[in-house]
């Protein structure tokens, strides 16, 4: 996320010069990485349940113990929320850097 602030220095500037304001520019970059995270965390559980799925079937019939796939809803709504939490802190601090981007500067950056 560092990285793509980096690369919207000047996007951002203008949003700054045309009114936004700080907290507005912190809160979209905070929501920016929220939302990232949530497609990564279901993508991540999605892939991983469909490949656990595909271990157990692969494993029918290789040895004497019976395999059965189940998703435990407990610990996939902890790993959401972890997930969520993560992406969340992880936004913390470009939030904070954008917002304190001086608006000449990132309007002259190219």
């Amino acid at each position: 996320l560092t990285l793509a602030i980096h690369e919207r220095t000047r996007e951002l500037g203008l949003l700054r010069a045309v009114g936004q304001t700080r907290s507005q520019l912190r809160a979209m970059v905070r929501w920016e990485s929220v939302l990232v995270a949530a497609f990564g965390t279901v993508g991540g559980l999605a892939l991983g349940a469909f490949l656990g799925w595909v271990l157990v079937k692969a494993s029918d019939g290789a040895s004497d113990s019976a395999f059965a796939f189940a998703i435990p809803p407990l610990q996939l709504a902890v790993v959401a929320l972890v997930g969520l939490a993560a992406g969340a802190l992880a936004g913390l601090r470009p939030a904070r850097r954008a917002a304190r981007l001086d608006v000449l500067r990132a309007i002259a950056t190219e």
